[in-house]
C-alpha cells in the first residue's frame, strides 16, 4: 500500500530522509550529478530560502511498507502569478521509482494542494529561482548531467506524467559545441568590431570577486530587465537576487564573468562555469575539505564549460548587442582553452539564439520539458 506524508520540515530527520531518496536512487547512474546536500537543506527550511518571504510550498514522500518509494514539492509562486495574472501551481524535487501508482498518488495530493488555495493549473518541475533547473529530460539520457544547473532524471520519468495527464509547457534545450566547430561568422564579428569602435557598447571584465559584489544592484536590476519575455520570468526581489549572487561568487571564476554595457548602463551579460560534475560525483552532494580540494583541482583541470546565464535586454539586440555577447563567448572559450561547450537550457521561444548556435557549429543534444495540467 502506498501512503503519502508531508514532511515535518522542522524534523532533521525527515528532511534527511526526504533528501537521501535521490541519492539512492541514483547511485548506479553515471549521469547523475549530485546537488549539494546543504542546498536542498536551505530550500526546505522557509526561515532561510528568500522565496517563502512572498510564496509557499510544502514537501512530500511516498512510502511503501515504510520505505520512500517517492518524492515531491508543491509551491505556489505568488509574485509569479500576480506578474502574469494566472493561479499556477508548480512542483519540483519529482522523483519516483519505476511506478505508476507512486507517481499517481504524489500528484494526487499535489493537485490537491493546489486545489485547496485556489489553483486552476500545475507547471513543472520548476524550482525557486531560475537557476534550479527545469523540465523533465526527454532527450539526451546518455550524456552527463551538467553539474546542479539542470535535472536528470531515468527514461520512464515522461511516461509517469503522461500517463497522469500531463502535456508539454515549453522546452528548454541544451546546446553542444566543440571548440575546434565553434565559429560565428566573419560578418557578425565584424559588427562586434564596429560597435565597440562607436564606443557606445563596452565589455568590463573582472580580475576579482570584490569587483563583482561592487555591482551587485546594478546586476540585479539588470538580470530583472534581460529576461521578461521569459516564459518563467517574474521580477526577482532582493533577497532573491542577494542569494543567487552569493552562490554565484563561491563558485564563480571573475575572469568569466563578462558584463556588457551601453552608455555605462548594464545592458547585458554571460557567465560560465567550469564544469566540476566528477568532482561532485565523487562526493555524493557532501561538502568537506577533501570535496572542496577536489573541486579546486578540478575547477583548474576540467576541459568542459558551461554558459549559464546569458543575455542582452531586448532593446539591444539590433543594435549589435547580440553580436558583441556572441563575439566575447567565442573569445572567452578559446582563451581558457576549454575543448566542449555547453549552452544551458535554451528556451524553444529564444527562437533567434537556437539558429545563431545552430549556425556557429552547435548540437542541441538534450531537451528538458516543462509540463503542465489543468486542475
Amino acid at each position: 500500500m502506498i501512503t503519502i506524508e508531508k514532511v515535518n520540515l522542522d524534523s532533521a530527520s525527515e528532511v534527511n530522509r526526504f533528501i537521501q531518496f535521490q541519492y539512492d536512487l541514483y547511485q548506479s547512474c553515471p549521469q547523475f550529478c549530485p546537488p549539494f546536500r546543504a542546498d536542498i537543506r536551505v530550500m526546505m527550511n522557509k526561515k532561510k530560502h528568500p522565496f517563502f518571504e512572498h510564496s509557499d510550498g510544502d514537501f512530500f514522500v511516498a512510502l511503501s511498507d515504510g520505505k520512500v518509494v517517492g518524492r515531491i514539492a508543491v509551491f505556489i509562486n505568488y509574485l509569479f502569478n500576480q506578474y502574469h495574472k494566472v493561479k499556477k501551481g508548480q512542483f519540483y524535487f519529482f522523483d519516483s521509482i519505476d511506478n505508476q501508482e507512486v507517481a499517481g498518488k504524489l500528484f494526487e495530493r499535489a493537485f490537491e494542494y493546489c486545489q485547496e488555495r485556489g489553483m486552476e493549473d500545475i507547471v513543472g518541475p520548476k524550482g525557486l529561482s531560475a537557476f534550479d533547473g527545469y523540465g523533465i529530460l526527454i532527450k539526451g539520457f546518455e550524456h552527463h548531467q551538467m553539474m546542479t544547473m539542470m535535472n536528470y532524471n531515468f527514461p520512464y520519468y515522461p511516461k509517469l506524467l503522461e500517463n497522469i495527464g500531463f502535456e508539454k509547457e515549453v522546452d528548454f534545450a541544451s546546446c553542444y559545441l566543440h571548440r575546434d566547430k565553434f565559429q560565428f561568422p566573419e560578418k557578425m564579428a565584424e559588427v562586434a568590431r564596429r560597435v565597440l569602435e562607436r564606443g557606445k557598447f563596452q565589455i568590463i571584465h573582472f580580475k576579482h570577486k570584490k569587483q563583482i559584489k561592487e555591482i551587485a544592484d546594478e546586476l540585479g536590476a539588470a538580470y530583472n530587465n534581460t529576461f521578461i519575455h521569459n516564459w518563467e520570468y517574474y521580477p526577482m526581489t532582493k533577497g532573491e537576487i542577494d542569494l543567487l549572487l552569493r552562490n554565484l561568487l563561491d563558485v564563480v571564476n571573475p575572469k568569466l564573468v563578462k558584463i556588457i554595457t551601453y552608455e555605462e548602463r548594464i545592458v547585458g551579460f554571460f557567465v560560465a562555469f567550469p564544469d566540476i560534475s566528477k568532482a561532485l560525483q565523487r562526493h555524493h552532494g557532501r561538502i568537506t575539505p577533501f570535496s572542496i580540494v577536489d573541486m579546486l583541482i578540478s575547477l583548474r583541470n576540467t576541459d568542459w564549460v558551461s554558459m549559464n546565464g546569458a543575455g542582452v535586454l531586448p532593446e539591444y539586440h539590433g543594435r549589435g548587442g547580440n553580436a558583441l555577447l556572441y563575439h566575447e563567448m567565442q573569445k572567452t572559450i578559446k582563451e581558457f582553452g576549454f575543448t566542449h561547450w555547453e549552452l544551458t537550457q535554451v528556451a524553444e521561444t529564444a527562437v533567434q539564439m537556437r539558429k545563431d548556435m545552430t549556425m556557429a557549429g552547435g548540437e542541441f543534444y538534450k531537451t528538458h520539458r516543462v509540463y503542465h495540467k489543468r486542475l
